[in-house]
């Protein structure tokens, strides 16, 4: 007989607070997307969705990996994601999908979880 109690198995990257927040952010940003126009679903929108996405999976992926360079390597990924994530906010922003108070708070976000993983990359 199966029990219904869930024991939850501890991956070394969901401690890590950059996976956290990266995921938050990959979330954040799909509700965003939802209100863009129909004709930016397989281009800007598509793009910010797997850019964003790319951080955490980046982060995860890496976490694994048996060396610190391997990792370093992952984490740099992550940070060229959320660099591309960063441009196409701008792109969205220009283009009148966001306000400027939804860019601020998403470029904010995106500026402290660079620097976060920039000093983290630092630290392996």
């Amino acid at each position: 007989m199966r029990s219904n109690i869930k024991l939850k198995k501890k991956f070394k990257f969901e401690n890590l607070v950059i996976w956290q927040k990266a995921m938050v952010l990959g979330e954040e940003m799909d509700r965003v997307l939802e209100r863009f126009p129909k004709k930016e679903m397989y281009n800007l929108s598509s793009q910010i969705r797997r850019a964003a996405d790319s951080i955490a999976l980046n982060i995860s992926e890496g976490s694994i990996v048996q060396s610190k360079p391997e990792f370093r390597k992952f984490i740099g990924y992550s940070i060229r994601s959320l660099a591309e994530v960063v441009s196409c906010l701008y792109k969205a922003r220009n283009r009148k999908y966001m306000t400027e108070t939804e860019f601020d708070l998403k470029y904010d976000e995106a500026f402290n979880l660079m620097n976060m993983m920039i000093a983290f990359r630092k630290k392996i």
